[in-house]
């Protein structure tokens, strides 16, 4: 019997979910069996093996192929260690959207800086902290979300997922765009966008190992290009230590920079364990939680709090605000580099312009997988298949966007954003009060429906966690009854994050001990 022709959510008569072929009796299912049988599945897979594409996608990894223990890789990325965060955030988006601070939310330079140290640090340990669930269980991280959301209710998880991911990559391809365009105002925005997404896809479409290999390299041109804003910058004399403001203008627009900060930070959560699957179950947690923790706080800091000090020119030098309204962040960069650099400077905009793709890559791998969660028939389709129609949809959706609908956007990853909150009051409410850490997880169920928590708690949360997200939020087409009560009248100041986890964890705790109560599990 061939992969493509076994259905993984039909019930044994007895009620017992039958295994998948080749699965063993920890719900593994070793590297080789994917090319066995006559299927197009396996026909896929034995044409991918030539070129060392990964086959494997949301199958449990075995322990004994559980072999990359260079913790040191986990930070910057290279075979699931901290080289991957590294690179992912060693970007020109992380800079965008420091400069954020000064040219939307027009905050001083002190509170801009203490904002993005502090929530940073808020945002990420959620990341690392379930980065430490890949070596333990060998399990993708909306795998493992069966565990808190169901096997059917985590399908709408893996729906979010799906579009935080293509909309972060439209936002952040359009970015790179820009630039490139900032260097050759000749060049259109769509071949920008092209080349970005092409390369983002070569990488992505190998699988884990090259994601990783690229990652670990890719950081350090960008930490290089990076210092040499900062000199020139320094040296330019035209940064501004702008005044702290007060009063409920500061308070409004602080706790907005704060929720778009800690949106960006967090939004690797749900995708956290992809990328440390393949360390062995014996990796210390400790070490691997400190490991991802420095690969994200030290790139996100330095790059954010470098974009917020170019961007405190915008407002007393006419021509950095000149080259920002005409190109965006291209042009905030294309100020400092280029008067003093020339061609140089226009080879440093090009190769921030390519970091994107460090930034794209985790977004469209584990697009592929949250795709394969959505039911069998994705399943049986190839991990690297899912990631060349996901790139096909970004780029559709980036192209129009490069021009008309960027702020549009932003809004929208902001808006898909405050999931994320939502997520981790529901996933971290179980592991600590009802699993009761990593001994409660039975891994090899999950595939099972029968033995995996209904969901019905989750979703019901979810639903009360959209609720808070509403009525704390400020966007510019919205301000929640709870938000427009914080700020200036008509702006308000953003706390859906907080609410959204508060009402998402404090709901799921009283639904999920009835659900227990009930179902037994």
């Amino acid at each position: 019997m061939g992969r493509a022709d076994y259905d993984i959510e039909t019930g044994a008569p007895d009620g017992l979910e039958k295994r998948r072929p080749f699965e063993d009796e920890t719900g593994a299912v070793p590297g080789e069996s994917f090319e066995v049988g006559d299927s197009w599945y396996a026909r896929t897979q034995r044409f991918a093996g030539r070129f060392k594409i990964e086959q494997r996608g949301i199958e449990r990894v075995p322990e004994d192929e559980r072999t990359d223990s260079s913790l040191i890789k986990v930070g910057t990325m290279v075979d699931g260690t901290p080289e991957k965060w590294l690179a992912t955030n060693m970007v020109v988006s992380s800079f965008a959207l420091g400069a954020l601070a000064v040219t939307v939310f027009k905050l001083g330079f002190v509170d801009s800086l203490l904002t993005i140290l502090f929530i940073n640090i808020l945002g990420i340990t959620p990341v690392c902290f379930f980065s430490t669930f890949g070596p333990r269980f060998g399990l993708r991280q909306m795998v493992l979300s069966r565990f808190y959301f169901g096997f059917y209710g985590v399908k709408i998880i893996a729906i979010f997922t799906l579009l935080a991911c293509i909309g972060w990559s439209s936002v952040n391809v359009i970015v790179g765009a820009q630039l490139l365009h900032a260097v050759n105002n000749n060049l259109p925005g769509f071949v920008g966008i092209i080349i970005i997404a092409a390369a983002t896809f070569i990488v992505t479409m190998f699988g884990y190992k090259v994601v990783h290999l690229y990652e670990f390299w890719s950081w350090i041109p960008c930490f290089i290009i990076f210092l040499i804003v900062l000199g020139e910058f320094a040296h330019s004399g035209k940064f501004n230590n702008l005044p702290m403001g007060v009063g409920r203008s500061e308070t409004g627009s602080i706790l907005s920079f704060a929720s778009s900060v800690f949106g960006f930070a967090t939004g690797w959560t749900s995708i956290a364990a992809d990328y440390t699957v393949y360390q062995p179950a014996s990796s210390s947690r400790v070490k691997v939680f400190a490991w991802t923790f420095a690969g994200l706080i030290l790139p996100l800091c330095f790059a954010e709090m470098l974009g917020l000090a170019v961007a405190t020119a915008t407002v007393t030098t006419p021509e950095y605000l000149a080259s920002y309204e005409e190109s965006h962040i291209g042009g905030l960069l294309a100020a400092v580099l280029l008067p003093p650099l020339g061609r140089f400077g226009q080879f440093c905009l090009v190769v921030l312009a390519l970091s994107v793709i460090a930034n794209n890559c985790p977004n469209i791998y584990s697009l592929s997988l949250s795709l394969q969660v959505l039911g069998r028939w994705t399943q049986n389709v190839p991990r690297f298949i899912w990631t060349f129609v996901g790139t096909l949809v970004y780029v559709a959706i980036a192209i129009p966007g490069y021009a008309h609908f960027e702020r549009v956007l932003e809004n929208l990853m902001l808006l898909i954003g405050y999931w994320l909150a939502i997520y981790e009051g529901v996933a971290i409410s179980e592991h600590f009060f009802f699993k009761r850490g990593f001994l409660g997880y039975r891994p090899e169920i999950y595939n099972q429906p029968s033995k995996l928590p209904p969901g019905i708690a989750a979703i019901g949360a979810f639903c009360f966690g959209v609720v808070g997200a509403v009525l704390g939020m400020a966007q510019v087409w919205f301000v929640g009854p709870i938000g427009k009560h914080i700020g200036l009248p008509g702006f308000g100041g953003d706390i859906g994050f907080p609410l959204a986890f508060a009402f998402s964890a404090v709901t799921y705790i009283g639904f999920r001990t009835l659900e227990v109560q009930h179902f037994g599990r």
